[in-house]
């Protein structure tokens, strides 16, 4: 069995599900992927550079629409019934549940004037794991944008659908988020890591062949649930945003890695906090750019220690790990992985560790070991398969 076909659930499952929940047969099934972040974390929301690959695990959704402004929603992952809301009714930050994420899709949908107000029926499953910062959220938010932009004839383009998403997020969930998730989702390509510029999402597909190379690229879930929504990533974000403004440029983006010194030495009257969120900013970008390079030079290892220099940033400076994330790191460098690094908005949820193919399964005995010795839940370790991004069935 393939990474995709473990991590997928089948269309068939789907759709048959949707017959037996609706009565009818669903108008298509489509996917959307989760993904993890090699490298630029916290950058997106600053206009800087991330790279994103797709993962196999996937939202997948069955979908019809309707004509009488009624949305159904229903998750084969949560248990309930069907959840039923008027197109016309829909209001931000009115549900806290998950489906608040395709509800919002509807709304920011109509909110651009999209013509989609007769609603849709909707069955979803997903394998990417909850909590995990894997971007589950992002997936469902991208295969209902998906889904209804096939099934009322919108044409949107992937950038579209996944600024779409992403206002979903941030207007109707309330989590500001930046944008990195919904357009790794919408646009990453198989076999490639996206290399994206989150002010102008311009794209450029990266070949990220590492098993050619004799390498893996291993996510490890410590099963530590994490909720952006509880104000420690705005807190982040608008610390940023203070920074920005202290050194009079829009965006952290716009101070050059070489002026660094100097713009730290500018902010005299900002806190510690801020000072650390602008240096951990400026440098993660050059970090994208550091990989970017050595990708180009075909040195993928010389990645390696990139990646744990950013897991650092984001411990000491950002101060969003936690001790299973630093566990990993060390554990893994223990056992010879070329570098690793938390992914995702932290406070918990999963890293990615770097190491020559052959000492995987060492590397991830020493993790679960670690994790063992230390008295922490057994992670979940699987290979990241740079994977496809959102697609019709």
């Amino acid at each position: 069995m393939s990474a995709a076909e473990e991590f997928t659930v089948s269309a068939a499952e789907v759709s048959d599900a949707f017959t037996a929940l609706y009565g009818y047969a669903p108008a298509g099934v489509w996917a959307a992927p989760g993904r993890v972040n090699l490298i630029g974390e916290y950058t997106d929301f600053n206009e800087g550079f991330v790279m994103p690959l797709a993962l196999p695990h996937t939202a997948v959704a069955a979908v019809a629409r309707r004509d009488d402004g009624i949305l159904r929603v229903h998750s084969a992952d949560v248990a309930g019934p069907v959840v039923e809301l008027t197109v016309d009714g829909l209001t931000p930050l009115s549900d806290g549940g998950w489906a608040a994420y395709p509800a919002g899709v509807v709304w920011a949908l109509r909110d651009a004037g999209h013509a989609v107000g007769g609603g849709a029926d909707v069955h979803l499953a997903s394998t990417v794991p909850t909590g995990a910062g894997l971007s589950s959220s992002a997936a469902l938010e991208v295969v209902t944008a998906l889904a209804l932009s096939d099934l009322y004839e919108l044409r949107l383009t992937r950038s579209e659908l996944a600024l779409l998403a992403q206002r979903a997020e941030n207007a109707f969930v309330g989590v500001p988020c930046g944008v990195m998730d919904q357009m790794a989702s919408a646009a990453c390509e198989a076999g490639h890591v996206l290399h994206l510029d989150c002010r102008d999402l311009s794209v450029r597909q990266v070949p990220f062949d590492l098993a050619g190379d004799g390498l893996t690229l291993l996510v490890v879930d410590t099963r530590v649930k994490h909720a952006l929504g509880d104000g420690a990533y705005a807190e982040r974000r608008a610390g940023c945003e203070a920074g920005a403004r202290a050194l009079g440029v829009s965006h952290l983006r716009d101070v050059p890695f070489a002026e660094l010194p100097s713009a730290l030495d500018r902010l005299p009257g900002a806190d510690d906090r801020v000072r650390r969120y602008v240096r951990h900013v400026v440098s993660d970008d050059h970090r994208v750019e550091r990989v970017i390079s050595l990708l180009n030079a075909g040195d993928v290892r010389g990645i390696g220690p990139v990646l744990t220099e950013g897991h650092a940033s984001l411990r000491d400076d950002l101060r969003i790990s936690c001790p299973e994330l630093d566990l990993v790191v060390e554990a893994a460098g223990a056992a010879g992985a070329l570098g690793a690094r938390m992914t995702g908005g932290g406070f918990g949820g999963s890293a990615v560790v770097l190491a020559e193919a052959a000492d995987a399964d060492a590397v991830a005995k020493s993790v679960r070991e670690a994790f063992a010795g230390a008295g922490f839940a057994a992670p979940r370790v699987f290979p990241a398969v740079a994977s496809a991004g959102a697609r019709r069935l």
